[in-house]
């Protein structure tokens, strides 16, 4: 079976071109485009792709909001959404993994990584390209996150805190192994121990804890 992707984006040049990359792609097949991000709404209740491709700023909704209606944690039935946008980014971006995003990329990622980023998310995991990590947190570390710091639900171990780190300043799973001398499978168990830990979703909720426990401050 295809993983059945809708594609929102107000740019018809930006739709076409993401329809052709993924419709290249084995296993992957564009069931659905959307102009704003109110019949993006519409058309993921209706489709119920198995994952959402929006961008972040669209007209009638924004990507922030077509977000939570359709991924959000008072969403019974959510649905994968991974973001796609430029780096010219605001608040809305740190919002939407808050409401439930499952993964961000940029618009300049190669065909490779997107298909990544909708198997990823269509599997229930995620995938935010290493490379934005630290660009997106460092940029709205200082925002307030709208609610308190999460406290673990047990203690994190010292090997948990270089990881930790290690994530939040947007090591990749295999640059993470190479720099703590471990195999990559524990570099997953200390990833997974710490979600568990912290209630988060993936590895950019991770981060963010590191930011906002003041573990590591913007530009270190």
């Amino acid at each position: 079976m295809s993983i059945r992707v809708l594609v929102a984006d107000d740019q018809t040049i930006i739709r076409t071109g993401l329809r052709i990359m993924l419709n290249a792609q084995p296993g992957i097949e564009v069931v659905g485009e959307a102009a704003d991000g109110r019949e993006a709404v519409r058309l993921a209740r209706e489709l119920r792709p198995d994952v959402c491709l929006f961008d972040i700023r669209m007209p009638e909704l924004d990507g922030l909001e077509a977000t939570r209606l359709v991924a959000g944690p008072g969403v019974a039935d959510p649905l994968a959404v991974v973001v796609i946008t430029t780096f010219d980014l605001d608040e809305y971006v740190y919002g939407a993994l808050r409401a439930g995003a499952r993964g961000f990329l940029l618009k300049d990622t190669g065909p490779d990584l997107l298909a990544q980023a909708v198997r990823s998310a269509s599997d229930g995991e995620a995938l935010i390209a290493p490379s934005v990590t630290v660009r997106l947190l460092q940029a709205f570390s200082d925002l307030p996150a709208g609610r308190p710091v999460v406290q673990p639900v047990s203690p994190v171990t010292a090997r948990e805190e270089q990881v930790l780190l290690a994530v939040a300043r947007g090591l990749t799973n295999t640059e993470i192994a190479d720099a703590l001398h471990i195999s990559l499978s524990t570099v997953k168990t200390h990833l997974a121990s710490l979600m568990a830990k912290l209630g988060a979703r993936n590895r950019v909720e991770i981060a963010m804890w590191a930011y906002e426990t003041r573990r590591i401050l913007p530009g270190t």
